[in-house]
């Protein structure tokens, strides 16, 4: 995709204008970001560690939601105990996953010929999950007999290929006589969302990238992605119930990391499974976050999931009392002790009906998905609970000399063989249903009830702690440097969970009270070029600071990705901690005698514009708003196919109350000043485009008599000019 570029430029040319301000809003040459990036590295050398504080107060937030739940469990004394404990959980789960889709009727299906291996055969074919979208699968089934057979429904770990990898266990099952449906999950195998048809290829990198993108707009109405990759293994077993040679009393669920996720999710939410073992994912939170690793993959973070008193030992007591098996290996990456820990806990719960030994933790030694060592163990347990047999099982590696005989659609890719639809097309769609929808204001009557309903709003969503007009946060000062006409503070601001926020103010020699810029995402020259012309101007360290030190699931997501997904977890957000932040300053610089607390100004800088606006909305002290580089509207994500560098800025659910027009309406009736809006993918938009997003808002505006109250520039990348405005008063 080209980069949009708008065909006019804005100086300052409005009636009145502060020059001052003026200013701030023209003075947007692209070098700024070379010094923003150098004043950053040197803010996050003076502040230390901040990543690495945020994370403790995330886990530590975990960690008392975790105890939290631990003590709820071991009130579990009875049946009656842990059937409600069950139906809770359950009711939980599907409330944060955005409930699971309906689903009726017979299943589509397209059949793509058959091949034959040592002792089975494979059917290729495709089935509906959702009108229009299409599940690549292959069926395994014994060579001898007719069956009726029992089946398992295997799900492949996070690898490109997808079902192909699961050439081995659906042979040795087969063998066994047991059939498999091995399916491509979304993002993975023939089932790309984000092809790039010329290269057949993801244009975002790898399945756990695919996943990352396409969670991130159903997330903003309040859905996650496991709603559909739950939906995917479901409808299998839909299409598996209209087959006369399988046994549908006798349905099991297997799969490894990425796959042993979808297993648990599925065997937990599907009555139909009688049988399940999900290998190297079931750990405890406790233990993973205090990993190297970490929390992992979209659909393995679920927003609010500790913070509802759920843990991942939920997911296999959800099954009990039926047969499970949970397989680690000693040096995965998910935590072998955080393993025994939920096989343990699991163990008590199955023991509360009766069925202590239908649970089972089967280990190996090796890393991440080293199952050879276990295979027979793992196959034995499905043939002694699908068949009844007790007899040793053997398993066989199997090498695929021809990975495309395995290949289903025409293509290779069901979305150039089929045209069909993509996660992003069904959540637009969903989404037109749940989105709030947009309040014209008529009157100031009409202002006051939304703007405090939208304070509520933010409060629940962002969690943000902070308030207005509290005492100021403790503030050292490390260092004061005197330069030509103005001093530069070095400051240590202490934030929420003790964490140390760094920054620097620069305020003017004269002895005079300074009216206030807070500037968020922006520094160096923007701040000393305001001192210069009679501004205190402040800036902050945007939490957590870069560079990041987690996992790249896709350049497309960012840096910010997992560490929002921890956040997620626990009911935060990185919009929450930055207000946090934003509003202490706000709390601090009101106090000092040598500031102007009633005219203060807050800057925010591509994502931290969407800060600025949550701020302004929240605190009536920030008398005008400049946001540059920001994304538009939350909307945007969901109406395009593809976005970049937004995981900073999400907020679960957000769509379902407000989105960034409701902001702006907000903070009526100051004014607001908005440079280069930009689209999902971080390209600036036109001035009409942006008024045709917003056009309820600028209709308020009009009702409330202040049709200028906000003002779009639009400032070429190369224009380095200041629009002839004088860095003066």
């Amino acid at each position: 995709m080209e980069p949009r570029n708008s065909n006019t430029t804005s100086g300052c040319s409005r009636r009145g204008a502060d020059t001052r301000v003026c200013w701030i809003e023209t003075r947007l040459d692209p070098r700024c970001y070379i010094t923003a990036l150098l004043t950053v590295c040197s803010l996050a050398i003076v502040s230390g560690e901040t990543r690495e504080q945020l994370i403790q107060y995330l886990d530590g937030i975990a960690g008392a939601q975790l105890q939290q739940r631990r003590q709820a469990v071991s009130q579990i004394h009875s049946r009656a105990d842990a059937d409600r404990r069950k139906a809770a959980v359950r009711q939980k789960i599907l409330q944060l996953i955005g409930g699971l889709p309906e689903r009726s009727g017979p299943v589509s299906v397209k059949q793509f010929g058959s091949i034959s291996g040592d002792g089975f055969r494979v059917e290729k074919l495709a089935y509906e999950s959702l009108p229009g979208f299409w599940v690549t699968a292959n069926v395994y089934l014994p060579k001898d007999g007719s069956g009726p057979f029992p089946a398992i429904v295997v799900a492949p770990g996070h690898g490109p290929a997808g079902k192909i990898e699961d050439w081995s266990w659906g042979g040795n099952f087969a063998r066994n006589g047991i059939a498999v449906l091995a399916y491509d999950p979304l993002g993975q195998g023939e089932r790309l969302q984000y092809l790039d048809a010329e290269k057949k290829a993801s244009m975002v990198g790898n399945p756990t990238g695919e996943h990352g993108e396409a969670n991130i707009p159903p997330m903003l109405i309040g859905d996650d992605l496991a709603r559909y990759m739950v939906n995917d293994a479901m409808r299998g077993v839909d299409y598996l119930a209209g087959r006369k040679d399988i046994d549908l009393s006798r349905i099991g669920a297997f799969g490894c990391s990425g796959g042993g996720t979808a297993t648990a999710y599925f065997a937990a939410l599907d009555p139909r499974v009688k049988v399940a073992a999900s290998a190297c994912f079931v750990t405890a939170f406790q233990e993973l976050l205090a990993s190297a690793t970490g929390n992992q993959d979209a659909e393995q973070t679920i927003p609010h999931f500790v913070e509802q008193g759920l843990d991942l030992a939920d997911w296999v007591e959800l099954f009990a009392p039926k047969p499970y098996a949970i397989v680690s290996t000693t040096g995965d990456m998910f935590p072998f002790e955080g393993a025994k820990k939920s096989y343990e806990e699991a163990k008590l719960f199955y023991s509360v009906y009766g069925a202590g030994d239908r649970i089972q933790w089967l280990t190996g030694p090796g890393g991440h998905g080293n199952l050879i060592p276990i295979a027979p163990a793992i196959l034995s347990f499905f043939t002694r609970n699908l068949k009844g047999s007790d007899a040793p099982a053997t398993f066989t590696p199997m090498r695929l000399e021809h990975r495309e005989d395995l290949q289903c659609t025409p293509t290779g890719q069901v979305l150039t063989s089929f045209a069909g639809e993509t996660v992003y097309s069904i959540n637009r769609k969903r989404a037109d249903g749940l989105i709030a929808p947009r309040q014209l204001l008529a009157n100031k009557a009409d202002l006051g009830g939304f703007q405090t309903r939208l304070r509520e709003d933010i409060r629940n969503l962002t969690r943000t702690s902070a308030k207005p007009g509290n005492p100021p946060p403790d503030v050292t000062v490390k260092s004061t440097e005197q330069r030509a006409g103005y001093k530069v503070e070095t400051i240590s601001m202490r934030g929420e969970g003790g964490a140390d926020i760094a920054g620097m103010i620069a305020s003017p020699d004269v002895n005079e009270e300074h009216e206030v810029v807070l500037l968020l995402g922006e520094a160096g020259d923007a701040r000393d070029r305001l001192a210069r012309s009679g501004y205190a101007a402040m800036s902050i360290e945007t939490r957590p600071s870069p560079p990041g030190t987690e996992s790249i699931k896709s350049p497309y997501l960012g840096i910010y990705n997992i560490l929002s997904l921890r956040a997620f977890l626990v009911g935060k957000t990185i919009i929450g901690l930055r207000l946090d932040d934003a509003i202490h300053a706000l709390n601090w610089l009101s106090e000092r005698k040598d500031m102007k607390g009633y005219k203060i100004t807050v800057f925010g800088s591509g994502p931290s514009g969407l800060v600025a606006l949550h701020a302004a909305a929240l605190d009536p002290r920030i008398a005008r708003v400049v946001v540059r580089n920001t994304l538009a509207d939350y909307r945007s994500i969901i109406d395009q196919p593809l976005h970049r560098n937004v995981s900073e800025v999400v907020i679960p659910g957000v769509l379902r109350k407000y989105d960034t027009g409701d902001l702006m309406l907000a903070t009526w009736p100051r004014p607001i000043v908005v440079v280069n809006p930009c689209d999902a993918l971080g390209i600036a938009i036109s001035e009409a485009e942006f008024r045709e997003r917003e056009a309820y808002v600028f209709q308020s505006d009009h009702r409330l008599n202040s049709p200028m109250r906000i003002r779009i520039l639009s400032v070429k990348p190369d224009d380095l000019s200041t629009k002839g405005i004088v860095d003066a008063r």
